[in-house]
């Protein structure tokens, strides 16, 4: 994983608005519908050509390949292995429970969801391997013709997955976890064997304690999560840690969030995971002021933090020179050469279902690079 030398590099959660060509077939594909397969790779293998691009073009350093191919960032497995089916009703957010107008107002804005809610009816094992195979073969192409520092691909966690394809099969929360694991352990590794940095995603050490798990208490939760890095980390065993990256957040969504845990609570989950890059909410308002608690994390020195600079569930785009604040206090705080400027979350977290519109956040990510550019001029002149 690069750091800073000489400049604030710039990179996002992963996840980004997908062309409507793509978002149709993804839908008829989660629906059963039939399509065909060789126009699906075409137009998938084209817009993630695009979407790179895109990246470069704005000027972005660390870029992925949009997530273009999955209808979503927790539940795309259930194409690539077995074990799954039988749709389940999940419960609202601990912080909309008490908003039921608010909820109906979401679902409109928003429309119906596009992805599956499945549970695990039986084991997992691969069913079709030729999916990520031809995401980082659409990848590596499409980075040959960019001007780029690095790639990173993205993986989900086994906790996040858990938290939203539940379990009906295995014995225990802990089998279940395990299995998955097991399960993803090739992914991680095929990754960063291509050469990319893999981003696993962890919301399930925040986000879930009020959406999946709800239903344990701060405590029980805590001690869930751990278990769940302990269980993330030997699935990364064979994977350098250099190589890899994770994601924390509390939830892409507009809403109270005044249920979130604390990061102080969750801190030594993050801080155990093995992973040279954390990328972490820092402009939710829920949120903004726990910076602080990165310079008292006691991290290593060769740590690279990724906080984002920009909300991704608003259509307010960020000024430049907020952008550039952001990143100062932190960069200052913490060294500038471990900070690069990021997003809260992703864009395009479920194909076809987001808030956000996808010019306006493509001008959102044009700002954060302008953001990053003033706050380096500024950061490096200081340093002069």
């Amino acid at each position: 994983m690069k750091m800073s030398r000489d400049r604030i590099l710039t990179s996002h959660v992963g996840s980004l608005p997908r062309p409507d060509d793509a978002v149709s077939l993804l839908i008829k594909k989660e629906k059963g519908e039939s399509y065909d397969i060789s126009e699906f790779d075409r137009v998938m293998k084209q817009a993630v050509a695009n979407v790179v691009k895109q990246q470069a073009d704005i000027g972005f350093d660390v870029v992925s390949d949009g997530e273009t191919s999955k209808i979503g960032y927790s539940t795309y497995i259930k194409d690539r292995y077995t074990g799954f089916g039988d749709e389940f009703q999940v419960k609202p957010h601990l912080d909309l429970i008490d908003y039921p107008e608010f909820r109906k107002r979401m679902a409109a804005f928003n429309g119906p969801p596009t992805f599956k809610r499945m549970c695990c009816i039986g084991p997992i094992e691969p069913k079709d391997t030729s999916l990520l195979t031809k995401d980082i073969e659409n990848f590596r192409a499409a980075l040959s013709a960019a001007r780029v520092t690095e790639g990173f691909i993205n993986a989900a966690s086994p906790g996040i997955v858990a938290s939203f394809l539940h379990n009906k099969y295995y014995p225990t929360y802990e089998k279940y976890i395990e299995a998955l694991a097991k399960a993803l352990a090739p992914e991680y590794e095929a990754i960063t064997k291509a050469g990319f940095v893999v981003q696993v995603d962890c919301p399930d050490f925040a986000m879930s304690r009020h959406t999946g798990y709800q239903d344990l208490s701060e405590e029980e939760f805590v001690k869930r999560a751990h278990f769940n890095v302990e269980v993330l980390n030997d699935a990364l065993k064979n994977v350098p840690a250099e190589m890899v990256r994770i994601h924390v957040c509390w939830g892409n969504y507009e809403g109270p969030h005044d249920h979130d845990i604390a990061l102080d609570k969750i801190m030594p989950v993050i801080r155990n995971a093995k992973a040279k890059g954390i990328s972490f909410e820092n402009a939710n308002p829920r949120h903004e002021h726990e910076w602080k608690a990165w310079g008292e994390a006691r991290l290593p020195d060769d740590v690279v933090l990724l906080p984002g600079m920009l909300d991704s569930s608003t259509n307010y785009v960020e000024h430049p020179e907020l952008v550039a604040q952001r990143i100062e206090r932190l960069a200052d705080m913490v060294g500038r050469e471990r900070v690069i400027a990021s997003t809260d979350c992703g864009f395009g977290t479920f194909a076809g279902f987001s808030k956000v519109d996808a010019g306006i956040a493509w001008k959102k990510l044009k700002s954060l690079v302008d953001g990053a550019a003033i706050a380096s001029k500024r950061l490096w002149k200081k340093a002069a």
